[in-house]
């Protein structure tokens, strides 16, 4: 079942359960110049092996979500070998508002993020949309990209003249379960200990509005990288989520054949498994983060 459709469930309080939520660690509002504000997470630099600096991930989220929403299984295991850098991609959480959508102002964003840090080079990781603005990243900023890691990712949604049928589905249920729920609870989007991990997830997901996420959704589904994607030409890893039902695991696989030199790695679960999976989810991301890193250090060195 998809992200979204997923997250649906708990904001009508049926019986999905998301991972358990320890330590999320703090963030802050912040401004790009020009752009406009929004929610940032960074873990702080990490020393390498030889005294070399570890590389900077930045975590790119999945369409309804916040950066926390998407990553927070996966953050304390890998803040442990990288410096993480995350953010409300904007029409999302905290994110920036601005009169339009496009997965282009999100690939610029992360550059504009970038400059905030003073980051001359970055790995995008993204989750399905996540995933879509790092394959932009890369074609529209390809020398702040030191190499990329796809998770449940495709090169296009739109099967048909008709377009991607199954994102708008999922996008209407989200829509309808948000509005339903609404009149019940306040989200609650600051983590602290005791509080319920499904009431916090909750509070993530409604901090999407809901007609934003439609919106955002017809977006994605016009995204379409299968003409370019072939010329990516950085280290890339591709993470395969095999129980997909919203970009079928062909379509990932597919995508990963496109990359010269990616690397595949694949989980045992649905378009949720960042969240619902995590169990399977984070091990396989360790090893697509670490099979990307140690390729790019070495590209770095030539």
């Amino acid at each position: 079942m998809g992200t979204v459709a997923d997250l649906a469930l708990l904001a009508v309080g049926r019986v999905a359960r998301v991972a358990p939520v320890v330590d999320v660690p703090q963030g802050r509002r912040i401004e790009l110049p020009g752009r406009g504000h929004t929610f940032l997470i960074d873990t702080g630099p990490v020393a390498a092996p030889k005294g070399r600096q570890a590389p900077t991930l930045m975590l790119l989220h999945a369409l309804a979500c916040t950066s926390l929403l998407t990553w927070y299984p996966s953050i304390s295991v890998l803040s442990q070998r990288y410096r993480l850098v995350m953010f409300d991609q904007r029409w999302h959480g905290q994110g920036i508002y601005s009169d339009r959508f496009s997965l282009e102002d999100c690939a610029d964003d992360t550059v504009a993020v970038a400059d905030q840090l003073g980051l001359d080079q970055f790995v995008p990781v993204g989750y399905s949309m996540g995933s879509l603005v790092a394959q932009l990243a890369w074609r529209r900023h390809a020398d702040r990209i030191a190499g990329a890691v796809l998770c449940a990712a495709t090169s296009r949604f739109a099967t048909s003249s008709r377009g991607p049928v199954p994102l708008r589905i999922l996008g209407d249920q989200a829509t309808r379960a948000a509005a339903r729920r609404a009149i019940f609870a306040r989200p609650t989007l600051a983590w602290q200990p005791g509080v319920d991990d499904n009431k916090w997830a909750l509070g993530q997901f409604r901090s999407t509005a809901a007609p934003r996420m439609t919106a955002a959704a017809a977006e994605i589904g016009r995204f379409d990288s299968s003409r370019w994607i072939n010329a990516m030409d950085v280290p890339t890893a591709v993470v395969v989520t095999t129980r997909d039902r919203l970009i079928a695991p062909a379509r990932q696989r597919w995508l990963a054949r496109q990359i010269a030199g990616a690397t595949v790695y694949e989980v045992d679960g649905g378009h949720a498994s960042c969240v619902m999976r995590a169990d399977k989810f984070t091990p396989a991301l360790q090893a697509a983060c670490a099979s990307v890193s140690a390729r790019a250090a070495a590209r770095a060195q030539h």
